[in-house]
């Protein structure tokens, strides 16, 4: 029987944040562990107070209404020939492979949703729960391809801090458990961070208590309090991504409202009456676009061609710095140009007045912007449609002004039709061009760090949006009247003489809406200094860097945490001193600074979260190695694993 705590000598790693990003690092420890470390015993604590595998995000116990906003056949959790890696590749199935070998009895497990189950085909988007499902099995089958000698130990708790000191073994502090958890290294692998409420939210938080309103900062929504929200009344809503989604869902299907199919085949909403009036903008003013509705066929583009290895290598290698819209910004943009003219030239060339080679050799030479480029692709791309256009795509309603409120929805409405029958359209396949070069550029940015938060933005608003049946659930509620669009550059202020809330935007000038409820339909910012994580915020205490929007500073290489003179951080009086500095503490996740788009990936597309996984496992495994003390024998009968009880291998610390 294995205990809490690792006997002394007995290697240890602690690794807090159970969800799918410290899911991932174990697959990748056990893939790496045969090579680097042998059949030596070590101690993986796992601390989390949701389940693992799962985590908080995707747990059993949230709304079954709620969707990935990815297809089935494009999640997977495993590496495969694609992932540049230095580990072996363990394949294993995608979500829709999974989904498939549990219906044919291929994979026993209890599932979660039976139903969704037994319907999910590979386009379709699953639910939170299956994925969740999907996410344990991944959790369990990792495990189970631990050497022997290696023993998990569940912590359903939170880790408030970390001590030690700068050359020895780390003491792991859990919230109610006297005793810490010793590791020779600790990992956080936390997801989504819950925040301090800045100083806008604090003075609307307060106004709200004053005026006995409802002021919802922003937050996880199925976290949220939602039932604040009553039936009937105007609510603010400031957001239009996949926060808003779930918001719409829950507070329409969610209160008992139902489609139908109308005459033209579209939903139709039929409201329960419990529904409040949701009035939606944001700076666009409009929804992120649609997941793209076709297979992807024939050729793709060659990427990365424009912004790959090199170009980052030259923009590391600059010793004054480089500034990402200046310097990092035209490579992107020249990238996605790329992508989008070798797609229409090779898919669709009656739409082109050039043959590709001289094109793509014009192209070379101009610069991103410049009138040369201009000139070239409107003399070999006579349709406007056809151009890419990244401004524009970037501010859809910059200008566009509407008479009235009603002329407002109307507009609104006809923008989302298009954008759902364009996204659906394999005639317009270069937007999936443009699609598969935003994921070839986010794998490029991983090693350059923080972005700072508009390309992460930007990024979602073109390829991280809503499955397509979720728009037209949306146009379903507009026409019902449970959804009212306030338009782009959307600002909300603090009536005090009327004691509400006012909304106005730039699309509708001299209009507002006033309501006693406002929402933020958008996560709270990853920033370290204002996280609500105690853990996060006592390592920022000790030394730990952030950088200049407030994430993690990590090592590109292997994600070791970094003090603010750019070493590995260390604990411990010695901290500022010249002795060595040891990696001891790591950190994957949104919350650094190289934060790679998401835990599991699409199949077959390099994932930076992939290759970060497996630089940190073989690091901590290498380390092991090198610096542990040899481990006293452990006896025969320990190597089976016993049945959970608690404080039992591979069974929750309650």
């Amino acid at each position: 029987m294995s205990r809490s705590t690792s006997p002394a000598g007995r290697p240890s790693v602690v690794i807090v944040g159970a969800g799918p990003r410290g899911t991932g690092l174990i697959e990748r420890i056990a893939a790496n562990a045969p090579e680097l470390y042998g059949d030596t015993p070590l101690d993986l604590h796992l601390v989390d107070p949701h389940p693992p595998g799962g985590g908080r995000i995707w747990r059993a116990g949230q709304s079954p209404l709620l969707w990935m906003n990815s297809t089935a056949e494009d999640v997977t959790m495993f590496t495969d020939e694609s992932v540049e890696q230095d580990g072996p590749v363990r394949p294993g199935p995608s979500l829709a492979e999974w989904a498939r070998a549990v219906r044919d009895g291929e994979i026993p497990v209890a599932p979660g949703p039976a139903e969704a189950l037994a319907s999910l085909g590979p386009r379709d988007f699953a639910g939170r729960q299956l994925q969740g499902a999907y996410l344990s099995w991944v959790y369990e089958r990792s495990v189970a391809a631990l050497p022997p000698a290696v023993t998990v130990h569940e912590h359903r708790r939170r880790a408030v801090r970390v001590s030690g000191s700068h050359d020895g073994r780390q003491q792991v502090h859990l919230a109610g458990r006297p005793a810490p958890l010793t590791a020779d290294l600790v990992v956080l692998t936390l997801g989504h961070l819950e925040a301090e409420l800045k100083p806008d939210e604090r003075e609307l938080t307060d106004f709200a208590a004053r005026h006995g309103l409802t002021y919802l900062p922003p937050a996880f929504t199925a976290d949220s309090e939602l039932s604040a929200l009553r039936p009937g009344e105007p609510v603010l809503v400031r957001g239009f991504g996949l926060a808003f989604v779930d918001l719409m869902v829950l507070l329409t299907e969610g209160r008992g409202g139902t489609y139908t199919t109308g005459a033209d085949g579209q939903p139709v909403y039929r409201p329960s009456g419990c529904e409040p009036v949701l009035h939606v903008g944001s700076r666009r003013g409009v929804p992120y676009h649609s997941k793209i509705g076709y297979e992807p066929d024939g050729e793709r583009p060659p990427l990365p061609r424009f912004f790959g290895p090199e170009q980052v290598d030259a923009l590391l290698a600059r010793p004054d710095g480089f500034d990402f819209r200046r310097d990092v910004w035209p490579l992107i943009d020249k990238e996605l140009g790329f992508a989008h003219y070798h797609r229409l030239f090779t898919a669709h060339p009656g739409r082109t007045r050039m043959n590709w080679p001289d094109f793509e050799e014009k192209y070379a030479v101009a610069d991103p912007g410049s009138a040369a480029l201009q000139a070239l692709v409107g003399a070999a791309v006579p349709d406007p449609a056809d151009r890419l256009d990244l401004e524009a795509l970037d501010h859809p309603l910059d200008g566009v002004r509407y008479p009235d409120a009603e002329a407002l929805q109307d507009g609104l409405r006809g923008y989302i039709e298009a954008d759902l029958a364009r996204r659906h359209d394999p005639a317009h396949s270069p937007d999936l061009a443009v699609f598969l070069a935003l994921l070839s550029v986010y794998g490029q940015l991983v090693r350059i760090g923080d972005r700072g938060p508009w390309w992460h933005g930007f990024f979602s608003y073109l390829a991280s949006g809503p499955p397509g049946p979720r728009l037209r659930q949306l146009l379903a509620l507009s026409r019902a009247g449970v959804i009212r669009f306030l338009g782009a550059g959307t600002t909300v202020t603090a009536d005090a003489r009327r004691g509400v809330f006012r909304a106005e935007s730039a699309s509708v000038p001299g209009e507002s809406v006033e309501a006693r409820a406002l929402v933020e339909a958008r996560l709270p910012a990853a920033t370290v200094e204002h996280t609500r994580d105690a853990l996060l915020r006592a390592l920022y205490a000790d030394g730990a860097a952030t950088t200049p929007t407030g994430l993690l500073a990590v090592a590109p290489a292997d994600g070791r945490i970094l003090d603010r003179a750019g070493r590995p951080l260390v604990l411990g009086p010695a901290r500022t001193g010249s002795g060595p500095h040891h990696p001891r503490l790591f950190a994957l996740g949104p919350h650094t600074d190289a934060r790679s788009g998401g835990a599991f990936a699409r199949p077959r597309t390099n994932a930076p979260a992939f290759r970060q996984n497996d630089a940190t496992a073989r690091a901590l495994l290498t380390f092991l190695r090198d610096r542990a003390a040899p481990p006293a024998p452990r006896p025969a009968a320990s190597l089976a694993r016993p049945a959970p009880t608690p404080e039992d291998s591979h069974a929750p610390d309650q």
